[in-house]
């Protein structure tokens, strides 16, 4: 295998992308790839749970502008994004065209919503 990852001795190191009403795919998918010993950036918010952080809907489209920006930063250190759920929003289809743009390699957990 000669991606950059192993040539430096480093762990690859994936991101999950995807809608968080798929947080238990998340958290399988971030257990099974750290099994694999894969570093795995992912979600650190499920805004679609009520939370005081996000109960004011201004504070709350400030913090998706946020994330969305925190999670390409993620995306640009990633060396592979990994699309989890069966349904694929705007958002995460901003992900996806990112991180291709990137040149990075995209896989789905469910390849019938790559199309």
């Amino acid at each position: 295998m000669n991606d950059p990852a192993s040539l430096s001795g480093m762990p690859l190191i994936v991101v999950l992308c995807g809608s968080t009403e798929f947080m238990d795919e998340f958290t399988e998918t971030n257990l099974r790839q750290t099994a694999m010993g894969r570093i795995v950036l992912s979600v650190g918010c499920n805004m679609k749970q009520p939370h005081p952080l996000w109960v004011d809907p201004t504070d709350a489209d400030l913090l998706k502008e946020r994330l969305d920006r925190l999670h390409k930063a993620k995306i640009r250190l990633a060396d592979q994004v990994i699309v989890v759920g069966t349904r694929i929003g705007t958002s995460t289809r901003s992900e996806i065209a990112y991180a291709r743009a990137l040149g990075k390699p995209v896989a789905y957990l469910h390849p019938e919503v790559a199309a």
